[in-house]
């Protein structure tokens, strides 16, 4: 077709100011075309263009946050992208990254913060329709107002609350803020809050509401869709406990060993700990001691079982095992906690190489493989 080319993704920019989209690499390509100007995106097709355009990988990462409905029309809108103009896609990416950051300014300063910064880069007009646009999206958000919270007020306050509430509070926030939420609970509550966390399934919008209106009339002085929500559930529990500290993960799966085995071992299949090194293979335990800090290992294999250490020096050199053993036996008075830090440390580095496709994790000697 005349006047048709083929571009990659976000080439496109090349000309556009300095508050547009980034460029993004992306291995598809988009076919665009000149086409008369007057054509009006819905807000899905605009979501497929940004989709395409950063690419199979970085796609994927935003997926993660969607439901099944929302994935399945996204996936429609993708397949059905065809041909678009340049304008289109520099208007789409440059509208995307706009939201992206007033999101953010939001969120870290505040309103009036992010007001006065999109005046002065976009405009009066620009910046309203922008803040409009993010207002709506954040409100609509249940519990968004934990965020503007003092964290050890808020946290001092969950603590007296059912743990029903808290699981439900809980599964509104980050993986990291929810772990700070669970190691600071009362020994007594952490277990049922994990327990009907993991029991969560559907909850419906108007218990929703009414939990929320009650959080923030009880909250009030520390705080600044038509279907069922899925909240909660394993994979979420098994998330939370991939980012607490190592001595609170250890008593809880202590206790919920014996009241719940079950729900145990369910959660420790969705997760990698330190123990699960003994299931992995000897070239992952080799990939990722290459990349270890020898002062890691050492204070590791303080506590570690004899088979563990095993492992670390059976997938070692002579030379290397040799060095190790000798600064085990002249290192003296470690605290547990250094211990129990340095064996995360080497967790998050598998995980790392894991997501990164150097390893692989097995888990309990089967076929699945774990993705963390």
């Amino acid at each position: 077709m005349a006047g048709e080319e083929t571009v990659q993704a976000g080439n496109s920019a090349e000309n556009t100011t300095q508050t547009a989209a980034p460029q993004a690499a992306a291995p598809s390509t988009i076919e665009t075309e000149n086409r008369e100007p007057g054509r009006k995106l819905t807000l899905k097709q605009k979501a497929a263009l940004v989709i395409v355009s950063i690419g199979a990988d970085r796609a994927s990462q935003l997926y993660k946050y969607l439901n099944e409905s929302d994935i399945e029309d996204l996936t429609y809108e993708v397949a059905r992208v065809g041909k678009t103009t340049n304008q289109e896609v520099e208007d789409t990416l440059d509208e995307f990254y706009k939201l992206c950051l007033t999101h953010k300014m939001m969120t870290d300063g505040g309103i009036d913060y992010a007001k006065s910064v999109l005046e002065k880069a976009f405009g009066e007009s620009t910046a309203k329709n922008l803040l409009d646009k993010v207002s709506k999206t954040l409100a609509s958000k249940p519990f968004n107002f934990f965020a503007k919270g003092d964290p050890k007020a808020l946290l001092s306050l969950l603590a007296t609350e059912r743990p029903q509430v808290i699981a439900l509070i809980m599964s509104y926030m980050e993986a990291e803020q929810s772990a700070k939420v669970l190691e600071n609970l009362p020994e007594e509550k952490r277990i049922p809050t994990v327990t009907a966390m993991a029991n969560m399934d559907r909850v419906s919008p108007d218990a929703i509401q009414i939990i929320e209106n009650e959080m923030k009339r009880k909250f009030s002085s520390i705080i600044t869709s038509e279907d069922n929500m899925n909240l909660g559930g394993i994979d979420y529990v098994a998330d939370v406990m991939n980012h607490i500290d190592r001595s609170s993960e250890k008593k809880i799966f202590d206790e919920l060993d014996v009241s719940n085995p079950t729900l145990s071992k369910d959660i420790r299949d969705k997760m990698f700990v330190f123990e699960d090194i003994l299931s992995m293979d000897n070239r992952s335990v080799q990939r990722f001691i290459r990349d270890c800090d020898t002062k890691d290992i050492v204070f590791a294999m303080k506590t570690a079982s004899d088979e563990m250490k095993d492992i670390f020096f059976g997938n070692m050199s002579k030379r290397q095992a040799e060095t190790v053993r000798g600064d085990i036996e002249t290192t003296s008075n470690v605290r547990l906690k250094d211990v129990e830090e340095a064996q995360q440390r080497i967790v998050n580095l598998i995980r790392k190489l894991e997501e990164q496709g150097e390893l692989v994790i097995n888990k309990g000697g089967g076929e699945d493989t774990i993705i963390v």
